[in-house]
């Protein structure tokens, strides 16, 4: 689907489907391989903007007068109340695509000044597709993660801000202990890929199923592995280290900057520094950068100014020497934006000897860096160097995530 397909049905006035609208939005979206559709009433018109590669961009400008019923549509395919205007209301459908695909849309419908504004999801089965290296781990860190992954028990933690690709992380490594002769459960908020052999479970807060209950639950299910989609309380928190010390690998997520600040939060989390030493495994620091549209790649000098601001990172990610990078000039295949697709940044710190020594100490989470870089740790910033080095990413992208 193309622009040309909204302008069409737009000039048919009266006549014009908003079953088509809505459609046609879905599919645009797919197609540009936006992970969000932002409908935002203005005061005289409808704001239409896709989050492409993380990024939110202008994609339409719809008359006001249509609002009220693409809201209704929208509610009906999602199951929720078309009388309430006034109140949040969250809901799913299955779109089928053109292409005979099919794809869940999740969504988030709130009311602000200029009317209702939705929020729809687009989310597809790709993570049947991902692996370690296509992620963008590089060769050290994919072997420190299946090192940790191949031990019988402990935790495995992702960490980073919001949409910085955690799960899809976890989704992947699920998928190399995916094997028969394993039993693995997941309970997350929400299921986001259904993974096939796999008992993936849904919080719902209003049955008292959350996070700390459903992981006592899963307990009495005999697992082998277990994934938690976020440890978000204390509660939540004691559960999963005793359950990494009973003989259970435990893979889930933190909202933390970096790997080392995981283990001060989860000190926080009222646990006691032994108890993280002996069952956290490794520590998984990630952001997600834009990659470099490959249609409309040049070559870019950065200036002396750039390479003295990140002087201890150029010389740590081996690029100091290196004052060519690349740049995409902005072309169709990209929207005009220079970038196509995105790809991870990380950092992964093993607990080992003098990292879990420093733990029992209660070390902060700076110390534990030092630590871990004497150790051989690659950080986020150097790895994002690296990737810019060899023209994956750009300079700015990686300054640009790790400001935000």
């Amino acid at each position: 689907m193309t622009k040309n397909s909204i302008q069409k049905e737009l000039e048919q006035g009266s006549k014009i489907s908003i079953i088509n609208v809505v459609n046609c939005l879905i599919e645009e979206a797919h197609g540009l391989r936006a992970s969000d559709i932002h409908i935002d009433p203005q005061q005289n018109d409808v704001q239409i903007r896709f989050r492409i590669d993380g990024v939110l961009q202008d994609i339409h400008i719809l008359p006001k007068t249509i609002h009220s019923e693409i809201i209704s549509r929208i509610k009906i395919v999602s199951g929720l109340r078309t009388d309430e205007h006034h109140a949040a209301q969250d809901g799913h459908f299955q779109s089928s695509l053109i292409t005979g695909e099919h794809i869940d849309v999740r969504v988030s419908i709130v009311p602000i000044f200029h009317g209702e504004n939705v929020v729809m999801r687009l989310l597809s089965d790709k993570a049947e597709e991902f692996t370690l290296d296509s992620l963008g781990f590089s060769a050290e860190n994919e072997k420190k993660i299946l090192h940790a992954v191949r031990r019988p028990y402990g935790m495995i933690l992702a960490t980073g801000p919001t949409g910085s690709g955690k799960t899809t992380t976890l989704y992947t490594l699920i998928k190399t202990l995916n094997v028969r002769g394993t039993s693995i459960i997941t309970i997350e908020e929400p299921v986001e890929y259904a993974i096939r052999g796999i008992n993936q479970i849904q919080v719902n807060p209003r049955t008292g199923l959350t996070f700390a209950n459903g992981l006592r639950s899963i307990l009495r299910q005999d697992p082998n592995v277990i994934m938690v989609g976020e440890i978000r309380d204390a509660e939540t928190a004691g559960i999963a280290v005793n359950t990494a010390l009973t003989g259970h690998l435990l893979l889930s997520t933190l909202h933390t900057n970096d790997a080392a600040t995981t283990l001060p939060r989860l000190l926080d989390l009222k646990l006691e520094p032994y108890l993280i030493a002996s069952t956290v495994n490794v520590a998984i620091g990630q952001r997600l950068v834009r990659k470099v549209c490959q249609e409309c790649k040049v070559e870019k000098n950065i200036t002396e100014a750039e390479i003295k601001s990140l002087a201890g990172a150029f010389t740590s990610a081996g690029a100091k020497k290196n004052k060519t990078f690349f740049e995409g000039k902005g072309c169709d295949a990209c929207h005009g934006s220079g970038y196509r697709g995105r790809i991870g940044i990380h950092e992964v710190l093993s607990i080992d000897g003098p990292v879990r020594e420093a733990i029992l100490r209660k070390a902060s989470a700076e110390e534990l860096k030092c630590i871990a870089k004497s150790q051989g740790m690659t950080t986020i910033l150097e790895d994002g160097i690296a990737k810019a080095a060899t023209g994956i990413t750009t300079i700015s992208e990686v300054l640009r995530i790790l400001h935000e």
